[in-house]
């Protein structure tokens, strides 16, 4: 299982999406999901509407420096597959993906050939363009709809799966890390999570 950072690895609530989030997460050799949006014609990281001293894209890449951490990258807005590619292609990173996108915008990414996740949740439970994606993106607002035989089978079919960790959504997580504790040996499932350490610790006693 592969771990990733939710937003960075913050310890203040105010520290999400930050220098020192990202710092710490990379550091540490976790991977991060974070915001993607565009201001005035360039690409920040902000998950609502960027305020003017918002950081740039391009800082956050030079934070991730050479590293291939996995990067999931959640569009906020559309009209951006053109750009972030050639900022990922400058990069030379192959280890990410996108997700959350609007349906409409999602066609432009799979035309482009980046790697794109669909969303599944209770209220998204056939996904879109599942045949033509990397992965999934496996969500739940209220609680968890879906079991293990439905992870495993969408990993059996060659997808990737990011499940987002229940206290992403302010629930406990117990029951969910439970869920997924004996398929934690798959390399392409993840979880993003806010408290990446405990995860890492958790899900590497399970494969003991």
């Amino acid at each position: 299982m592969i771990i990733l950072s939710h937003r960075g690895y913050w310890k203040q609530a105010h520290e999400k999406n930050s220098i020192t989030a990202f710092t710490h997460s990379f550091n540490l050799g976790f991977g991060t999901e974070t915001d993607i949006r565009d201001q005035n014609g360039t690409l920040v990281i902000s998950h609502d509407m960027p305020l003017d001293n918002a950081l740039t894209f391009n800082e956050f890449l030079n934070i991730y420096g050479k590293s291939n951490l996995p990067l999931a990258l959640n569009i906020k807005a559309d009209g951006l597959a053109h750009t972030l590619k050639t900022h990922m292609q400058n990069q030379q990173s192959s280890n990410w993906f996108v997700f959350d996108m609007s349906v409409p915008d999602m066609r432009a990414y799979i035309n482009l050939g980046i790697p794109v996740f669909t969303r599944m949740s209770e209220v998204e439970q056939k996904p879109v363009w599942l045949d033509q994606v990397a992965g999934v993106w496996l969500d739940s607002f209220s609680e968890e709809w879906y079991d293990s035989a439905l992870i495993e089978n969408l990993l059996l079919q060659g997808k990737k799966v990011c499940v987002v960790s229940s206290e992403l959504h302010g629930r406990d997580k117990t029951s969910l890390w439970r869920l997924l504790s004996p398929l934690s040996h798959y390399a392409q499932l993840m979880l993003c999570t806010d408290i990446p350490e405990e995860a890492k610790a958790y899900f590497d006693r399970a494969k003991t």
